[in-house]
């Protein structure tokens, strides 16, 4: 996992501390080996603006910089990381588990979730195994297989359901999707379930159209978030995906899917960087337990482990 950017700074960190150990390094020398740095890191999918900001972290840490023999240069590189993540990581990161547990106890509406993607995401598995992990913390949730348009879907959306045990709110092929959303959260409120998961139809981000369905769920059933299913191998694509959902229908949070496949790993660097929405959650297998919280602390863990 992330092995493009691991190696890339497991051969600064090396080729640094190897320098700084026997001599000061001189500004131009280090921006030299700085440039080859960020060349790594676009090439991991890293978007160059991202890049370029670790890079003048790092910069600013080393300038200047004494012999030191016992020099932290890891320490330094995972902290600029950091910094670049945190000024744009909301500081606070939406508890959906809590959430659901709140509407109950309430008695309000149930906590509506409604996930989006384009074709071929895993958008549908990840609702299964957000289903799951609703389960294991003693919640039910209600699936709705608000995709009306592709063939096979609620077939598969029903599958899950079946072996998860949760209830699932379909119609017919062709139905609005809308009024099917509709119709399972007011299902859900009179059942008493506290949460309800809406599956809609993959789309590209350019089908003016199908994006106009999608604010219309949105305006219909107004959910408490809207969650962008985004497939790391797709990199720098995946960053102009959330900016257009987020500008034509608003994302509140992503979940990430495929990180376990993903060699590169500049996708979650640079879809936080770049949005300022929180992932909530990463896929890293095709069972529903293969679904971890996403922190920072994940993220840099990754980045950084020699494994």
């Amino acid at each position: 996992m992330f092995d493009r950017i691991k190696n890339a700074i497991g051969k600064l960190v090396h080729g640094l501390g190897e320098k700084l150990r026997t001599r000061e390094l001189k500004e131009s020398e280090l921006d030299e080996t700085l440039e080859e740095f960020k060349i790594s890191l676009v090439e991991g999918d890293v978007a160059l603006d991202v890049a370029e900001r670790v890079a003048e972290e790092i910069k600013r840490s080393l300038l200047g910089r004494r012999i030191d023999r016992s020099i932290d240069i890891e320490g330094i590189v995972r902290e600029a990381f950091r910094r670049v993540l945190e000024e744009s990581y909301p500081e606070f990161k939406t508890d959906i588990f809590s959430k659901a547990l709140e509407a109950c106890r309430q008695a309000k509406r149930p906590y509506v979730i409604v996930f989006f993607g384009v074709n071929g995401v895993g958008k549908t598995t990840s609702i299964a195994k957000v289903a799951y992990a609703y389960k294991q913390r003693g919640i039910t949730p209600v699936i709705v297989a608000a995709d009306t348009f592709r063939a096979g879907a609620q077939e598969q959306l029903v599958e899950h359901a079946r072996r998860l045990g949760v209830p699932v709110v379909r119609a017919k092929y062709g139905s609005d999707p809308a009024a099917v959303a509709y119709d399972a959260v007011t299902f859900a409120s009179r059942r008493g379930y506290c949460a309800v998961l809406v599956d809609t139809a993959g789309r590209m981000h350019t089908e003016q159209d199908l994006m106009d369905e999608l604010r219309k769920i949105v305006r219909v059933i107004e959910p408490d978030l809207r969650v962008l299913v985004v497939d790391s191998l797709t990199g720098n694509d995946a960053v102009e995906q959330a900016r257009t959902f987020n500008d034509r229908v608003g994302i509140d949070a992503f979940i990430l899917t495929k990180t376990d496949a993903d060699v590169k790993g500049g996708t979650a660097l640079s879809i936080i960087v770049e949005t300022g929405k929180p992932v909530l959650f990463v896929g890293t297998g095709q069972r529903y337990e293969d679904l971890e919280e996403f922190s920072l602390d994940w993220l840099l863990g990754r980045l950084l482990s020699k494994s």
